[in-house]
């Protein structure tokens, strides 16, 4: 019998199972964190015992506040040496490494000391996002699960996703997106069998969220109007410069890196040193310090004027960048959103002062620049969009979002090979996908690229009858393999070249004797991704093609060089240029 292909199995219901229970731990750890980070910023800066979320900007420490990033480095910088060197960083490059190498399998360890280190340099200063560490630890943990469970590579990396995603939903609210966040930088696909279950785990985690802390957006601002068409333009070139700046960014952030890659010291004591500086800008300006959440949301509601706009963006970027090339633990979409919303700011008000007549609303101007600047810092393109939207949701904001974020996405794929999320991984020689299209095989059937010519043999044929036959070298007689039939015409198996030329076999050996297992076969109807998995799954290079009636009528054979020239028609697809001319109204 054919072998039946599925788009899902049963399994997709065990895994989507799992991923919806991670959601809901996930998202307590999520909220853990965030107390942690509370806890861990109301103690160093305001010395009291509280796990309420706070901004370390009230702080009264005077010039002492620069000694507080340097302890968190310190303690961070031990942590990474006796602990695991993978806690450095913002976690998504270190997990997709773990995809792509490692079969999505995450050391244990990283479950507690990721969250932990990450609370200690955010709690004492550090320009970091949550987001990052709560991703990395909720595809920890997911990865931990797929590990102690007998489950399958895929369904691994399918747990792992889920529990990333439902860490970022769990933050921000915003399950849509996380999802997509999913798709574009740890799944490199997008299947049912594993986007359902990804999604199932954004869904619990915000519905956990909408629990614990209610379903206002993150960054609520006023109700804006629909754009016209001179301001969606402007919103168009300020993407555009925002890719600029996203790609100039990335440079400076791995220049940096590659700087204290040069000091002669060992990197423990590097988060220390960019502690100084974090100390440093924030006793200049204590909006920096922290995750910024309120940044933000005072951006995107326009509740701050230029001059602090302009500086909150130099500034935070000066100590965000400085301390994520230390080593440090901590996140990169809030620091982006706030350089980028800020940005987005400074140019929202030059145009309203400057150029009235394009009608820019600086708050949208601030929406769309931060998306954008996230957009072509990671290419993660959707999810900036839709990010957004979700954590404002601001409907009217969609259309320029979508046309800032492909602007700054168009040109940070022509000015810069890897991402901020890519390039680390990059250099220790990971290839990470940069596009995820849909697998050609699946569109060409296997009826349209089988031979149809089958050259078939008998089973009650002699092996000196068929040998001669080969012998003659005749056109039909080249093939590498041959269906076997038997009396009734039904198939019975396929020899190859090989097994017929075999030395040691007598002449009187029927081509039956050779069969050593039942026919391998595909229908007609089934995609050359089936057929190819087929092969691959059962180490042979051809099928029987079947079909006709009952689907039992051998009607083709299917080969790896079948595979091969399907594949060069998709290289001449994507390649050859050609111009159709139509000729008395028909092509």
């Amino acid at each position: 019998m054919p072998r039946q292909f599925r788009p899902l199995g049963r399994r997709v219901l065990w895994i989507a199972g799992l991923a919806m229970s991670l959601g809901a731990v996930v998202a307590l750890v999520a909220r853990a964190l965030t107390a942690l980070i509370g806890l861990v910023t109301n103690l160093a800066f305001h010395g009291r015992w509280s796990a309420e979320f706070s901004s370390p900007a009230g702080n009264h420490l005077g010039l002492w506040v620069i000694a507080v990033p340097v302890l968190g480095g310190l303690i961070v910088g031990a942590m990474a040496r006796w602990g695991s060197r993978a806690i450095r960083g913002h976690g998504i490059p270190e997990a997709m490494e773990q995809v792509l190498l490692n079969e999505s399998r995450i050391p244990a360890r990283m479950t507690w000391l990721k969250p932990v280190s990450s609370a200690i340099a955010i709690g004492t200063g550090g320009p970091f996002g949550a987001e990052g560490p709560i991703i990395a630890t909720g595809g920890a943990l997911g990865s931990l699960v797929g590990q102690y469970l007998h489950v399958t590579a895929d369904e691994r990396k399918t747990l792992l996703a889920a529990g990333a995603a439902a860490g970022m939903a769990a933050v921000f609210s915003a399950p849509i997106s996380s999802v997509l966040l999913a798709i574009e930088l740890l799944l490199f696909e997008r299947r049912a069998r594993s986007l359902i279950p990804v999604a199932l785990a954004a869904v619990i985690g915000t519905g956990v969220r909408y629990v614990l802390e209610g379903n206002a957006p993150m960054f609520p601002m006023p109700e804006i109007a629909t754009p016209t068409f001179t301001a969606l333009l402007a919103y168009m070139l300020m993407g555009l410069l925002a890719g600029v700046a996203s790609v100039g960014i990335t440079r400076l952030t791995y220049a940096i890196e590659d700087g204290f890659e040069k000091l002669p010291i060992h990197w423990m004591w590097w988060p220390a040193i960019g502690g100084v500086v974090v100390g440093i800008v924030g006793y200049v300006m204590p909006a920096t310090l922290g995750v910024g959440y309120s940044n933000i949301a005072a951006v995107v509601a326009g509740q701050i004027g230029l001059g602090s706009m302009l500086a909150l963006c130099l500034l935070k970027l000066l100590s965000w960048s400085v301390a994520l090339g230390s080593g440090t633990s901590g996140g990169t979409l809030a620091p982006l959103f706030t350089i980028g919303g800020a940005l987005g700011g400074v140019l929202g008000l030059a145009c309203v002062m400057w150029l009235p007549w394009l009608q820019v609303d600086p708050r949208v101007a601030a929406l769309v620049c931060m998306a954008a600047i996230f957009a072509g810092a990671s290419r993660a393109f959707l999810t900036s969009v839709v990010f957004a939207f979700e954590t404002t949701q601001q409907p009217h904001g969609l259309l320029p979002l979508l046309g800032a974020c492909a602007m700054a996405y168009l040109v940070s794929g022509l000015m810069m090979r890897n991402t901020i999320m890519t390039e680390k991984i990059a250099r220790r020689g990971v290839r990470v996908p940069a596009e995820y299209s849909a697998d050609y095989l699946e569109r060409i059937s296997v009826g349209e690229a089988c031979s149809r010519k089958v050259i078939s043999l008998r089973a009650t044929q002699t092996l000196a009858a068929v040998r001669r036959w080969l012998e003659a070298d005749s056109a039909v007689a080249r093939h590498q393999g041959f269906p076997v039939l038997g009396d009734g015409a039904q198939l019975l198996g396929v020899v190859t070249r090989r097994d017929l030329l075999a030395t040691g076999l007598a002449d009187d050996v029927t081509v039956g004797d050779l069969l050593r297992r039942p026919p391998l076969v595909v229908r007609e109807d089934h995609s050359l991704r089936d057929a190819a998995d087929h092969m691959v799954e059962a180490d042979v290079g051809r099928l029987v093609v079947v079909g006709g009636e009952g689907g039992q009528q051998v009607v083709g054979i299917i080969t790896r060089g079948d595979l091969l020239a399907a594949h060069a028609r998709r290289l001449r697809e994507a390649h050859q240029a050609s111009r159709y001319r139509s000729h008395k109204g028909k092509l």
